[in-house]
């Protein structure tokens, strides 16, 4: 168990990992890959639809067509699950944690990780269909508040006096990022729409809004470039032993440069999340489409002409809205190495990512949950007036 907690302890992306699975994949438990491969199949099945015309006909289907497109998720979230079991398997008999085991046992393991995984996912998807909010970031809500006593103790139990003052500064820091974060996370920038719509006497104009938001894509560019960033230093592990001298050395230098804390992987890392952001953010809000549904519906923007026009206007609004998303993202994924370089201290860093999904997490539910209130307060003042 301890060889697992450094081993994770020392690779970024397995800690991302252990973030989403809520602390089971450092205890290597039933359930230890978490939600990672159906996170993983959502954003394959998303970025498909531009791929293939007939599944982005399917998602413009309605609730039929969404619930077509949950069913392809699932079905690949299996084979997902199973290969990354595998590669578990392998990392681990690479890192000298486990053994030559038999072909059996390895069967064994490598289903009962998928069946943990899907049993997750369907505690997920139970809990949206009878619960509040979204089930699957409730899950993953779930396991990164479960650590927070842990983690807690762990940092009380090494107590130094002579570190208050960067716990204090620390403290500060975790407060900003949170406002921060809920700030981000709550901003729109509204978008007004005029709806034309004549009846018998005379023609009548309706008023709505486009609430775009500052940060549409949430947390998924830094789940893209976190993969991407640490691919070189995962392939340099696998030949930083090799025989041949050139290919060792090389290996080594490319851990080097790619080291957590050098200025060269953050940068790296920074671009990487503007750049998926930026990306994943033309695949959700599609201008081309908007414009030409506002044309069907009759909607147009005041002052700017349905069409082409109304097309290049949004792009130039979203492109103004996503840099700050963007940058703020970057940020936010880079922060455990400011935090660090700020403070000295090692064991509590601010996880970004995680703060990120706890407090949107947060948002949301309160949100349902108020949204309930209000329904039940006027389904009883509606039964009492009839």
């Amino acid at each position: 168990m301890e060889s697992l907690k450094r081993l994770f302890a020392g690779n970024q992306l397995l800690s991302l990992l252990d973030i989403f699975s809520g602390g089971t994949l450092a205890n290597f438990s039933v359930m230890s890959l978490g939600l990672n491969p159906y996170i993983n199949a959502s954003i394959i099945m998303q970025l498909l639809q531009l791929v293939f015309p007939k599944l982005e006909e399917l998602a413009k289907e309605g609730e039929a067509g969404r619930e077509k497109i949950n069913q392809y998720t699932r079905y690949l979230t299996v084979p997902l699950t199973s290969v990354q079991a595998f590669g578990m398997y392998i990392l681990l008999k690479n890192s000298q944690i486990i053994t030559h085991i038999s072909p059996l046992t390895l069967l064994s393991i490598v289903v009962t990780m998928t069946a943990g995984t899907i049993l997750l996912m369907w505690l997920g998807e139970l809990i949206s269909e009878n619960g509040i909010g979204n089930g699957i970031s409730m899950v993953i809500f779930a396991g990164i508040v479960g650590r927070l006593p842990i983690s807690l103790a762990q940092s009380v139990s090494v107590f130094d006096p002579s570190q208050v003052k960067n716990i204090l500064i620390f403290i500060v820091m975790a407060l900003v990022v949170i406002v921060s974060i809920v700030i981000v996370t709550e901003a729109r920038r509204p978008i007004q729409v005029h709806y034309s719509r004549r009846t018998a006497s005379q023609v009548a104009t309706a008023t709505n809004y486009i609430p775009l938001r500052i940060n549409q894509a949430g947390v998924i560019p830094i789940i893209f470039a976190v993969s991407l960033i640490l691919l070189p230093t995962t392939f340099a592990r696998f030949f930083e032993r090799s025989p041949a001298p050139f290919v060792a050395g090389f290996a080594q230098n490319i851990q080097r440069i790619f080291n957590p804390q050098g200025v060269t992987y953050n940068l790296a890392y920074f671009t990487l999340v503007v750049v998926f952001t930026f990306f994943y953010t033309t695949v959700v809000f599609n201008t081309k489409q908007i414009s030409e549904m506002l044309m069907k519906q009759g909607g147009f923007l005041p002052g700017i002409r349905p069409g082409s026009p109304t097309k290049a206007f949004l792009d130039y609004v979203s492109l103004r809205i996503t840099l700050f998303g963007a940058i703020f993202l970057g940020l936010i994924a880079i922060l455990p190495s400011i935090g660090q370089a700020l403070t000295g201290i090692g064991s509590l860093l601010i996880g970004g990512t995680g703060l990120l999904i706890v407090v949107a997490v947060v948002l949301e539910t309160s949100k349902q949950v108020e949204s309930h209130l209000v329904m039940r307060d006027y389904d009883s003042f509606f039964k009492k007036t009839r």
